[in-house]
């Protein structure tokens, strides 16, 4: 398996590599157009990666040119996301080949089409299913930290009642939502706690119509926590993902997660990173179940920025 990974952690350019399909004249690798996206959201959804209304044409709009699918003659068969979000940073997710042509080096092309991408970023993100760690080793990607899928059932409130340390800290602090929120102090507080900035993805994120965006700011404009909740596509019916969700301190994540899940009865999903040493034990409290676990890696030197006030990430598929 070709590997341009060199073990003092330079990285080279990687070359064209001519395909090893026996039909690989009828096997193509092309950009997502708009017109893809629902086959690829239906394909996201059958994984059960539980794509939220809107995100692919927002991983799209970060990068134009970081999503594919591949063809089989005229046949969609698989997708993956390769994502730079600068010069610094990119990520990869989205990846999938659908279950009737697997086992056929069709996943193995894609890989290396997104990899291509990003070659020449020195650090490069994604989760890993815990069943493929190994295989993304070989490519030079060292894990750094499980992340959590945490799941919340209920028509009613979240478990407990705000602390009394919430009430004094939320002194002085104003809840905005939607439209009020200023997007100058949210990216700002974003940049620090986020591996790297990603102004045109938050933005969009932030932006979109679909669910809610809630904020904590003080009568100086700077922000001190915020989280977004939208719908999204579970396998077996409707749901909602939130994320991200940052905050200065578990007390305002636990306000912000009660403020968010209250209008949105149903299941919640919510991916906690594994370096935020408050998080597992905040979600247990108000009632959340672990449901399963990917790894985060790096390719590259992992970025420095702390974790331990990112208590949901965004998405999965793009970090």
């Amino acid at each position: 398996m070709f590997d341009s990974y060199k073990s003092n952690g330079i990285k080279e350019p990687f070359p064209i590599i001519k395909s090893s399909l026996n039909n690989h004249s009828l096997f193509s690798i092309k950009p997502l157009r708009p017109s893809d996206i629902p086959l690829v959201t239906s394909w996201s959804r059958k994984e059960g990666f539980a794509p939220g209304s809107g995100d692919l044409s927002i991983y799209r709009h970060t990068d134009k040119q970081g999503l594919w699918v591949a063809w089989l003659d005229r046949q969609p068969i698989g997708c993956i996301a390769g994502v730079r979000y600068n010069n610094a940073y990119g990520f990869i997710g989205l990846f999938l080949v659908v279950p009737e042509f697997r086992g056929n080096g069709y996943g193995l092309e894609l890989w290396k089409h997104a990899l291509q991408h990003l070659h020449d970023l020195p650090c490069i993100g994604l989760e890993a299913a815990l069943n493929r760690v190994n295989d993304y080793s070989s490519w030079g990607f060292v894990s750094s930290s499980p992340t959590t899928r945490w799941q919340w059932v209920g028509e009613d409130e979240l478990r407990g009642g705000k602390s009394n340390a919430a009430n004094h800290q939320l002194d002085g602090l104003m809840t905005l939502e939607g439209e009020e929120i200023p997007s100058s102090a949210i990216q700002a507080y974003d940049s620090k706690r986020e591996p790297s900035p990603r102004p045109h993805f938050l933005s969009d994120w932030l932006e979109h119509s679909s669910g809610n965006v809630l904020a904590l700011m003080d009568s100086d404009g700077t922000c001190h926590g915020f989280g977004r909740i939208r719908p999204c596509l579970l396998q077996d019916g409707d749901g909602w993902r939130i994320g991200p969700l940052l905050a200065d301190t578990p007390e305002l994540a636990d306000f912000l997660l009660r403020r968010l899940v209250k209008k949105h009865p149903g299941t919640v999903l919510l991916d906690s990173p594994g370096l935020n040493p408050f998080a597992k034990t905040l979600l247990e409290n108000l009632g959340f179940q672990e449901v399963s676990q990917t790894l985060r890696m790096y390719r590259g030197d992992q970025p420095p920025t702390p974790m331990s006030e990112v208590y949901g990430l965004a998405c999965l598929e793009l970090g």
